[in-house]
Protein backbone atom coordinates (compact mmCIF):
# COMPACT_ATOMS: atom_id res chain seq x y z
CA UNK A 1 0.00 0.00 0.00
CA UNK A 2 1.41 3.17 -1.25
CA UNK A 3 2.07 6.14 1.38
CA UNK A 4 -1.14 8.30 1.92
CA UNK A 5 -1.35 11.72 0.11
CA UNK A 6 -5.16 12.58 0.57
CA UNK A 7 -6.55 15.29 2.60
CA UNK A 8 -4.40 15.11 6.47
CA UNK A 9 -6.74 17.54 7.97
CA UNK A 10 -9.94 14.93 7.55
CA UNK A 11 -7.92 12.20 8.76
CA UNK A 12 -6.79 13.87 11.60
CA UNK A 13 -10.22 14.88 12.21
CA UNK A 14 -11.41 11.42 11.68
CA UNK A 15 -8.83 9.89 14.38
CA UNK A 16 -8.86 12.52 16.60
CA UNK A 17 -5.58 13.85 17.21
CA UNK A 18 -3.42 16.13 15.20
CA UNK A 19 -1.13 14.51 12.50
CA UNK A 20 0.42 17.55 11.94
CA UNK A 21 1.50 18.95 14.96
CA UNK A 22 -0.13 22.30 15.47
CA UNK A 23 -3.58 21.37 16.96
CA UNK A 24 -4.78 23.42 13.81
CA UNK A 25 -7.02 20.43 12.18
CA UNK A 26 -8.71 19.89 15.57
CA UNK A 27 -11.06 23.89 15.65
CA UNK A 28 -14.30 21.30 14.82
CA UNK A 29 -13.19 18.15 17.14
CA UNK A 30 -15.64 15.81 15.42
CA UNK A 31 -15.02 13.85 13.01
CA UNK A 32 -15.73 15.01 8.99
CA UNK A 33 -18.44 14.15 7.05
CA UNK A 34 -22.32 15.55 6.38
CA UNK A 35 -23.58 14.78 9.84
CA UNK A 36 -20.88 16.40 11.64
CA UNK A 37 -21.22 16.04 15.40
CA UNK A 38 -24.05 14.14 15.31
CA UNK A 39 -22.71 11.19 14.04
CA UNK A 40 -22.90 8.10 16.64
CA UNK A 41 -19.85 5.34 16.06
CA UNK A 42 -19.70 2.67 19.28
CA UNK A 43 -16.35 1.16 17.52
CA UNK A 44 -15.62 -2.47 17.78
CA UNK A 45 -13.21 -3.79 19.85
CA UNK A 46 -11.06 -4.58 16.74
CA UNK A 47 -12.23 -1.07 15.47
CA UNK A 48 -10.45 0.64 18.57
CA UNK A 49 -7.03 -1.31 17.69
CA UNK A 50 -7.24 -0.59 14.13
CA UNK A 51 -7.55 3.33 14.86
CA UNK A 52 -4.52 3.20 17.32
CA UNK A 53 -2.62 1.41 14.64
CA UNK A 54 -3.33 3.85 12.21
CA UNK A 55 -3.18 6.91 14.05
CA UNK A 56 1.05 6.00 14.82
CA UNK A 57 1.24 5.38 11.31
CA UNK A 58 -0.10 8.25 9.91
CA UNK A 59 1.67 10.34 12.92
CA UNK A 60 4.87 9.13 11.24
CA UNK A 61 3.92 9.05 7.90
CA UNK A 62 5.17 5.24 7.23
CA UNK A 63 3.34 2.91 4.50
CA UNK A 64 1.75 -0.46 5.86
CA UNK A 65 4.48 -2.83 5.06
CA UNK A 66 7.58 -0.42 6.50
CA UNK A 67 5.32 -0.29 9.70
CA UNK A 68 4.89 -3.98 9.93
CA UNK A 69 8.74 -4.62 9.52
CA UNK A 70 9.51 -2.45 12.11
CA UNK A 71 6.96 -3.68 14.35
CA UNK A 72 8.50 -7.00 13.73
CA UNK A 73 12.06 -5.98 14.41
CA UNK A 74 10.80 -4.32 18.04
CA UNK A 75 9.54 -7.79 19.07
CA UNK A 76 12.94 -9.00 18.66
CA UNK A 77 14.70 -6.68 21.02
CA UNK A 78 14.81 -6.74 24.37
CA UNK A 79 11.92 -4.67 26.86
CA UNK A 80 8.26 -4.19 26.30
CA UNK A 81 7.44 -4.32 22.74
CA UNK A 82 4.59 -1.63 22.15
CA UNK A 83 7.41 0.71 23.78
CA UNK A 84 10.25 -0.82 21.85
CA UNK A 85 8.20 -0.20 18.29
CA UNK A 86 7.28 3.40 19.44
CA UNK A 87 11.53 4.06 20.19
CA UNK A 88 11.98 2.81 16.33
CA UNK A 89 9.65 4.67 15.02
CA UNK A 90 11.25 8.07 16.83
CA UNK A 91 14.80 6.78 15.71
CA UNK A 92 13.74 7.39 11.85
CA UNK A 93 15.73 10.37 10.58
CA UNK A 94 13.27 11.86 8.75
CA UNK A 95 11.07 12.11 12.81
CA UNK A 96 14.45 13.40 14.38
CA UNK A 97 14.94 16.11 11.39
CA UNK A 98 11.39 17.01 12.47
CA UNK A 99 12.08 16.69 15.86
CA UNK A 100 15.56 19.21 15.57
CA UNK A 101 13.06 21.59 14.26
CA UNK A 102 14.54 21.84 10.62
CA UNK A 103 11.17 21.35 9.24
CA UNK A 104 7.53 22.23 10.51
CA UNK A 105 6.32 19.17 9.82
CA UNK A 106 7.50 15.10 9.26
CA UNK A 107 5.93 15.58 5.92
CA UNK A 108 8.41 18.29 5.20
CA UNK A 109 11.12 16.68 7.10
CA UNK A 110 10.66 13.61 4.78
CA UNK A 111 11.08 16.28 1.76
CA UNK A 112 14.55 17.59 3.24
CA UNK A 113 16.10 14.20 3.46
CA UNK A 114 14.82 13.03 0.17
CA UNK A 115 16.56 15.71 -1.39
CA UNK A 116 19.24 15.41 0.06
CA UNK A 117 19.93 18.10 2.15
CA UNK A 118 20.30 16.48 5.49
CA UNK A 119 23.18 14.42 6.60
CA UNK A 120 24.24 12.10 9.57
CA UNK A 121 28.15 12.06 10.97
CA UNK A 122 28.87 14.31 8.26
CA UNK A 123 27.99 12.19 5.59
CA UNK A 124 24.90 12.77 3.32
CA UNK A 125 21.83 10.70 3.94
CA UNK A 126 18.26 10.67 1.56
CA UNK A 127 16.27 8.12 2.95
CA UNK A 128 13.69 8.94 5.04
CA UNK A 129 13.72 6.02 7.24
CA UNK A 130 17.50 5.58 8.10
CA UNK A 131 17.76 4.55 11.74
CA UNK A 132 19.52 7.21 13.39
CA UNK A 133 21.66 5.28 16.16
CA UNK A 134 22.26 7.04 19.74
CA UNK A 135 25.29 9.22 19.34
CA UNK A 136 25.01 9.98 15.76
CA UNK A 137 25.07 13.66 14.60
CA UNK A 138 22.62 15.20 12.00
CA UNK A 139 23.25 18.22 10.38
CA UNK A 140 22.41 19.93 7.14
CA UNK A 141 24.65 20.13 3.90
CA UNK A 142 26.22 23.93 4.00
CA UNK A 143 24.83 24.62 1.17
CA UNK A 144 21.29 24.08 2.99
CA UNK A 145 21.63 26.18 6.08
CA UNK A 146 20.79 29.03 4.26
CA UNK A 147 17.27 27.79 3.53
CA UNK A 148 14.54 29.95 4.07
CA UNK A 149 11.81 26.98 5.15
CA UNK A 150 14.58 25.84 7.91
CA UNK A 151 15.37 28.99 9.27
CA UNK A 152 11.64 29.71 9.48
CA UNK A 153 10.96 26.42 11.41
CA UNK A 154 14.19 26.93 13.68
CA UNK A 155 12.32 30.09 14.84
CA UNK A 156 8.97 28.65 15.35
CA UNK A 157 10.70 25.41 17.37
CA UNK A 158 9.29 25.95 20.87
CA UNK A 159 10.43 22.28 22.36
CA UNK A 160 13.63 20.18 21.94
CA UNK A 161 12.95 16.76 23.54
CA UNK A 162 15.11 15.89 26.14
CA UNK A 163 17.16 12.58 24.09
CA UNK A 164 18.49 16.13 21.86
CA UNK A 165 21.18 18.24 21.92
CA UNK A 166 21.24 21.14 19.58
CA UNK A 167 24.40 23.44 18.52
CA UNK A 168 23.04 26.28 17.43
CA UNK A 169 26.65 27.51 15.90
CA UNK A 170 26.80 24.65 13.71
CA UNK A 171 23.50 24.03 13.17
CA UNK A 172 23.39 20.28 14.09
CA UNK A 173 21.79 17.71 17.05
CA UNK A 174 23.14 14.70 18.49
CA UNK A 175 20.88 12.03 18.68
CA UNK A 176 22.18 11.06 22.55
CA UNK A 177 19.59 7.88 23.60
CA UNK A 178 16.54 6.28 22.94
CA UNK A 179 13.54 7.97 24.33
CA UNK A 180 11.75 6.80 27.55
CA UNK A 181 7.82 6.24 26.86
CA UNK A 182 6.43 9.43 28.64
CA UNK A 183 8.66 11.17 26.00
CA UNK A 184 6.58 9.61 23.10
CA UNK A 185 3.31 10.51 21.94
CA UNK A 186 0.95 10.29 24.57
CA UNK A 187 -2.46 10.04 22.81
CA UNK A 188 -1.40 6.71 21.28
CA UNK A 189 -1.84 3.13 23.16
CA UNK A 190 0.86 0.74 21.89
CA UNK A 191 -0.72 -2.14 23.57
CA UNK A 192 -3.67 -1.84 21.12
CA UNK A 193 -1.54 -2.20 18.05
CA UNK A 194 0.72 -5.11 19.80
CA UNK A 195 -3.02 -6.44 20.12
CA UNK A 196 -3.72 -5.54 16.78
CA UNK A 197 -1.14 -7.58 15.15
CA UNK A 198 -1.27 -10.46 17.92
CA UNK A 199 -4.31 -11.98 16.44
Amino acid sequence: MARYTGPRWKLSRRLGISLSGTGKELKRPYPPGEHGPNQRRKLSEYGIQLQEKQKLRFMYGVNEKQFRSLFEQAGKMKGVHGENFMKLLESRLDNLVYRLGFARTRAQARQLVVHGHVTVNGRKVDRPSYRVKPGEVIGLREKSRNLSIVKEALEERDFLPEYLTFDENKMEGTYTRLPERDELPAEVNERMIVEYYSR
